[in-house]
């Protein structure tokens, strides 16, 4: 498992699974496109870039560098290491035909093609991710504060996400790791308890 102290941002859900098979990092999707009218999901990678930092990795198309270029934009360069993966033609597995450019995107690399990008990009590797606590927040802790798996969770977590200026559309699992990236424990049972 690859330890990266930076936010991993990337177009889609099927580039975070396929980094989550070897990166132990927070990993946010722009959902393509929807990035550009979407200001809490803007607000959210703000703050992570401030908080770690970020890693920018997007398909190496003609869309990935819209999508790269656009968050060089609401993010300091300061704050921002770019990863670029190679161009290499064909099609994704799930895929049945390649994309309109005819390049693999970060979902039908290897691992250890994408691993040697970030290492390239200068990601802070090894260090672990830098979270404000030593004791971070669990699927069961989840569980157990509401947050998932009862009646009213979905409506908790909005009403949690809404208080903390996150995007109110996260499912359980993104909000545990947006909440173990930028809160302590401590801070979010705080926070659950004035609400």
């Amino acid at each position: 498992m690859l330890k990266i102290k930076e936010a991993v941002i990337v177009e889609g859900k099927y580039d975070k699974q396929r980094l989550s098979e070897f990166i132990d990092a927070p990993i946010i999707t722009t959902s393509g496109f929807r990035v550009f009218k979407d200001k809490e999901k803007q607000s959210l990678i703000r703050r992570l870039a401030q908080d770690r930092g970020i890693v920018i990795m997007t398909d190496s198309d003609s869309a990935g560098f819209v999508i790269r270029n656009f968050l060089r934009g609401i993010i300091p360069d300061s704050e921002i290491k770019h990863c670029y993966i190679p161009q290499i033609k064909g099609k994704e597995k799930r895929k049945a035909a390649p994309s309109k450019e005819g390049y693999l995107g970060v979902e039908g690399l290897s691992a250890d093609i994408l691993r040697e990008a970030l290492i390239k990009s200068g990601v802070d590797v090894g260090q672990g991710t830098q979270t404000k606590c030593t004791s971070p927040l669990t699927k069961t802790d989840m569980f157990e504060l509401g947050l998932s798996g009862r009646d009213n969770s979905a409506e908790l977590r909005r009403r949690l996400m809404s208080e903390l200026g996150l995007p109110t559309y996260l499912s359980a699992n993104a909000l545990l790791d947006v909440l173990n990236s930028l809160y302590s424990k401590e801070e979010v049972l705080d926070k659950l308890k004035s609400m």
